[in-house]
């Protein structure tokens, strides 16, 4: 993500910021010290917008080129490694254990490794696991879902989160949050209710704590997640503890995982502001 420009606080660059998103020009746009930075997450987009923007600071018309369609073709699919593994992984590994019906396939991924016998399920010690090299079922839990409402709505969310964390902070960090906040939350829950859970819901509480806390502290290019997603969170966190949730049909909640995984993205923001903040 490139800087393109900085400007007064007190320019209104909504109308040119809408214009830019009807031509599927990714930006953001933050503000620091009484200006306002416009960044753009692709910088073959800079002499374009630096045109369109000259244009409409003179008044004029501003083009309305077939770039835009073709950009709508082109997204940079390849700039989203990582969010598309998340969803490909959920999918195919949902799939493949029959939303944990299946459990000869779900035992592979689950927390602890488990065999069925006389009608009751043996699991292994956690002790087992670490000695046996097991460790991808340290994170594994995360791709597994119990219901298709479950599945859909996480979904989404890592494609909303996911992508504006890739396309802002690269692939490399989004790849470190996931390791750090699912682990985090996997160990967690699994302490409180055992090795039988799953879902990507304790990433996303981190993810969007993340990027909350990171436009609250305006630590670099913001990324533009409305303050009210974060009350709704919340609010979606309280009816988990209370049961709503689980009546709704999503399936029993990983409560823990949800808290750990908000208080692990909240953490992850530390080091960044620590850079920023250090004695010169």
């Amino acid at each position: 993500m490139i800087q393109l420009f900085e400007l007064p606080a007190d320019l209104d660059l909504g109308p040119f910021a809408a214009y830019l998103w009807r031509q599927r020009i990714h930006h953001r746009i933050t503000h620091l010290q009484g200006q306002q930075q416009l960044w753009l997450a692709d910088p073959a987009d800079a002499d374009f917008v630096m045109e369109q923007f000259n244009r409409w600071q003179r008044g004029e018309a501003l083009e309305n080129s077939s770039g835009g369609a073709s950009k709508q073709v082109a997204f940079p699919w390849w700039r989203l490694p990582v969010t598309l593994v998340l969803i490909g992984f959920s999918l195919a590994l949902t799939l493949l254990t029959g939303f944990g019906n299946r459990l000869g396939w779900l035992h592979w991924f689950s927390f602890v490794d488990f065999d069925f016998q006389g009608g009751y399920l043996i699991f292994q010690s956690f002790p087992t696991l670490l000695s046996g090299g097991q460790w991808w079922r340290l994170l594994t839990p995360i791709f597994l879902h119990y219901s298709l409402l479950h599945l859909v709505f996480n979904l989404l969310w890592t494609w909303e989160l996911g992508r504006r964390i890739e396309l802002t902070r690269g692939s490399s960090s989004l790849l470190w949050l996931v390791l750090f906040i699912g682990i985090s939350s996997n160990a967690a829950q699994f302490l409180m209710t055992g090795p039988l859970f799953g879902g990507l819901s304790g990433v996303i509480f981190g993810l969007m704590g993340y990027t909350w806390l990171s436009d609250r502290l305006k630590l670099g290019p913001g990324f533009g997640m409305p303050p009210a997603l974060m009350t709704f969170m919340m609010i979606w966190l309280v009816l988990g503890v209370s049961g709503l949730i689980e009546k709704m049909g999503f399936g029993a909640i990983a409560n823990t995982a949800h808290l750990v995984g908000l208080l692990a993205g909240l953490v992850c923001v530390l080091p960044v502001w620590l850079r920023r903040n250090r004695p010169q």
